[in-house]
């Protein structure tokens, strides 16, 4: 059976994920093959895996950085908000239908042998597995049959790293209540304290490291500095959402609309990457200004955002930039909202209609929402393109569908795709495009290599610029490099040599490297 180590923070966005992440290449680097775990976790931004299964991209991010293939196995249970108090419930990469939070609280007792299940599969697999909480063990008022922090640690028999948010203040405070809060049986389940996000001269930090440990009995394990590493992040908490920096050679702004459903805010994270891409989300009309693209990425209730789009006065703000040739690009539910029509008359995403509503008419598309839910991963090229995105004729792009409607269009597709996850070879048309607008169902559709290149220079060229992009590495290769800086800034604030202990493993062996 795998040894275990389990990261539980005091709050939301205390840094478990990254964290977690890190420990996954650590111990990879060591000779271990490891791999994460989630039982339950609530994001909207998703995966599929090779299988054709849905998980959270968290433990996506942590089995990249372990260095095996992503498996549902490793996120068993993932709630995807539809609304403010209720969400789709996926259960080993499969959805069984929405439910309101109180019935999950309520139902969720019966999935604990899917979550022991999952769990006693990767623990027959690997060496080690890292266990990743969800918001706090003290949220007394939901600990009664958890399944996602104290009761999955002792489901597991882990030993638990609690961590701190120092950045949001009060960090001291975070970690003493959270354990005083712990029955006496949890408490001893936390094998070390971590404070992240650290700032400053820690010589400053160490009398209140020493009476923390005096006052719980249970050590620090480690200061994580505030971490300059860039890897994707699915929270909705996430700094991304802030967008990129301007640098001395930015040169097209690109506007993401930030939903209030948001989803796979993810796929546009290579924009981010480039020195001559200032990336921004926007929320308001206001915020928009005169931007050199526009993206409407994926949303979990697409006809709700369109709506609110239309209500806060960004569908008119973007049709107008659109008339003044601004390209415009619609990824997953995005594309749906450029087309003329949605009809969801199941209320599979929002509440049903009784008519279709009508769309914001800039792709000849119709979109009707059903109960089945595409799950599939495919490759394949762009075809015919015209407009200011023509060089990406030709181009292979590749990357996964996670949507319920199906979408009938009048003109010719943006790519032809085959389904390239095990056992399937259908081949099918994807997305649409007419004259400067564009949409596609493919999450990481500007991950391939030189797709989201092509995009920058044309918007360049465009502008009339005689800039020449900055030679940079393959994305993938930009997030190997970014996991092991994660590493080794780890390496430098954690004790390892505790955390092996509490594991039960003796020692960092660097023969095993």
């Amino acid at each position: 059976m795998a040894k275990t180590i389990m990261i539980q923070g005091t709050m939301s966005n205390a840094g478990k994920s990254l964290i977690a992440a890190g420990l996954c290449r650590i111990f990879k680097q060591d000779g271990y093959r490891v791999a994460p775990f989630k039982s339950q976790n609530m994001a909207l931004n998703s995966y599929i895996t090779e299988e054709g299964l849905e998980m959270g991209r968290a433990q996506v991010v942590q089995a990249e950085a372990a260095g095996v293939k992503p498996d549902s196995a490793m996120n068993p249970i993932l709630l995807k908000p539809t609304n403010d108090s209720g969400s789709q419930v996926i259960v080993n990469g499969v959805s069984i239908g929405n439910m309101p939070a109180k019935e999950y609280f309520a139902y969720k007792k019966k999935l604990i042998p899917e979550i022991k299940a999952a769990f006693g599969k990767l623990s027959n697999e690997y060496d080690i597995i890292v266990i990743e909480g969800a918001g706090s063990p003290a949220e007394i008022n939901l600990k009664q049959d958890d399944i996602v922090n104290m009761g999955m640690a002792k489901m597991a028999d882990a030993p638990v790293l609690l961590v701190g948010d120092i950045d949001r203040g009060g960090v001291f405070a975070q970690l003493y209540g959270t354990v005083m809060l712990l029955e006496p049986e949890e408490r001893a389940l936390i094998g070390g304290l971590i404070v992240n996000k650290f700032r400053g001269d820690k010589g400053l930090l160490d009398p209140g490291l020493q009476m923390i440990e005096d006052r719980l009995g249970i050590p620090v394990a480690g200061v994580v500095p505030y971490m300059d590493v860039d890897l994707e992040d699915e929270d909705s908490l996430s700094d991304h959402l802030a967008g990129s920096r301007k640098t001395e050679r930015t040169a097209v702004e690109i506007a993401v609309i930030r939903l209030p459903r948001i989803s796979n805010f993810t796929d546009f994270q290579v924009f981010s990457t480039m020195q001559e891409v200032h990336l921004r989300y926007v929320d308001r009309v206001s915020e928009l200004g005169n931007p050199d693209m526009i993206i409407l990425p994926g949303s979990k209730n697409t006809v709700g955002d369109l709506l609110w789009m239309r209500q806060n006065g960004l569908e008119a703000a973007v049709s107008k930039l659109e008339a003044d040739k601004i390209p415009v690009f619609g990824v997953c539910g995005g594309f749906q909202m450029l087309g003329e029509s949605l009809f969801d008359p199941d209320g599979v995403e929002s509440e049903a209609a009784a008519s279709p509503v009508r769309g914001m008419g800039l792709l000849p598309v119709r979109t009707v929402f059903g109960k089945e839910k595409t799950r599939t991963r495919v490759a394949g090229a762009c075809t015919g393109v015209e407009g200011i995105f023509e060089e990406l004729s030709g181009m292979e792009v590749e990357g996964y569908e996670i949507h319920m409607g199906e979408t009938t269009r009048s003109v010719p597709p943006l790519a032809y795709v085959m389904e390239s996850q095990s056992g399937s070879h259908l081949a099918k048309m994807d997305g649409c495009q007419k004259g400067n607008v564009y949409g596609t169902y493919i999450h990481g559709f500007f991950d391939k290599e030189g797709v989201a290149e092509t995009i920058v220079k044309a918007l360049i060229k465009k502008k009339g610029l005689s800039i020449e992009l900055n030679e940079s590495l393959p994305y993938q290769e930009y997030k190997e490099e970014q996991y092991d800086r994660l590493a080794m800034l780890l390496r430098e604030s954690l004790d390892m040599e505790r955390i092996y202990g509490i594991m039960g493993i003796k020692g960092e062996t660097e023969s095993r490297r």
